[in-house]
């Protein structure tokens, strides 16, 4: 386990498992099993829960700044850089899945599939070319350990840090309400507001180093790994009870009260977004686009694909305030 990585909550471990530098593993009562061999790379996120625990299997690669929450993801799969797979999908043993690719909930993944693009689509069944190259990159075999699984709790790391990393930039210099929660790994710089009740997770950067102020209301989730930044003369702000999920790319936008912005999605500059609104996962918001209330958003790049008869409840992979002493200490 890398000491920039972090394990929130109990996981159960394989021998041999790898937790890279900026991974986050998310694990409410032990929701999350990681098997022999297997490694979680750079930046990525895995999140489990009761009602969505997440299983991986043996000598499986979750590539850089892929996030899986809720799924089974089967033995010996390769995940791509930048892959996003969602509550309740299902991945077979020895299976491929492409760099960005977008698994979307409930989605049944066959045993040895190569799987590509947003949201994925089964390409064709691996090949012997395909399987010799997953034997290489494996150390010249495929076979498994069986390897039994033990509880583990980085408690030698834990969140000990009750307001992040805070930084001025010239003469600003972040202000965060004594409610709100920051996780140890995050950082945040510059003309920064942190509303009251505000939980901004592990590896989430806030950047306000430009010429227009970054705000964030109450009762705002920004989670694991996602970035906020703007460019010069330039505002980005989110209304009181946004959840932005993680590994998300926020740049100088507005969005409204109550939206949710599922993981992997990019708001890009300029772009305004109403109250209630749900983006979907992995979705790109363009430049200067406007979506009214209530708005479900999805598509790369997105566009409305409905509206919302009532304003969206917090996702199951969402934070609660009680959550968090299981997940953190302060001291």
């Amino acid at each position: 386990m890398a000491s920039s990585a972090r394990v929130l909550g109990k996981v159960l471990l394989g021998p041999g498992a790898i937790i890279a530098q900026g991974a986050v593993i998310r694990s409410h009562a032990g929701a999350v099993r990681l098997g022999a061999g297997s490694a979680v790379l750079e930046n990525a996120v895995v999140i489990g829960t009761p009602e969505l625990p997440t299983s991986v299997g043996e000598r499986v690669v979750l590539g850089h700044r892929s996030i899986v929450i809720g799924a089974e993801v089967g033995p010996l799969c390769e995940v791509g850089n930048g892959a996003i797979i969602m509550p309740g999908a299902r991945l077979g043993a020895r299976c491929m899945v492409g760099e960005g690719a977008l698994i979307p909930a409930g989605m049944v993944v066959p045993d040895e599939s190569v799987v590509v693009d947003r949201p994925a689509r089964i390409l064709r069944r691996a090949n012997a070319e395909d399987l010799e190259r997953l034997r290489t990159l494996r150390d010249g075999s495929l076979a498994l350990p069986g390897q039994p699984l033990t509880a583990f709790s980085a408690r030698d790391r834990a969140e000990d840090a009750p307001m992040g990393q805070l930084y001025t930039f010239r003469d600003k210099h972040p202000l965060v309400h004594p409610m709100a929660t920051l996780f140890s790994t995050a950082e945040v710089t510059g003309d920064v507001i942190i509303g009251q009740g505000s939980i901004i997770g592990p590896g989430v950067k806030i950047v306000g180093d430009s010429h227009g102020p970054v705000r964030i209301g109450a009762g705002v989730q920004i989670l694991a790994n996602s970035v906020l930044h703007l460019l010069p003369d330039n505002q980005l702000v989110l209304e009181d009870g946004v959840i932005i999920g993680p590994g998300c790319m926020v740049h100088g936008c507005h969005v409204g009260a109550g939206t949710v912005v599922e993981p992997g999605a990019i708001l890009c500059d300029g772009s305004t977004l109403g109250r209630g609104c749900v983006v979907g996962a992995g979705s790109l918001v363009k430049q200067r686009s406007s979506f009214p209330d209530g708005a479900r958003v999805e598509g790369f790049p997105a566009v409305q694909t409905g509206t919302l008869s009532a304003p969206p409840s917090p996702p199951r992979w969402a934070l609660r305030p009680e959550d968090l002493p299981g997940l953190r200490r302060v001291s």
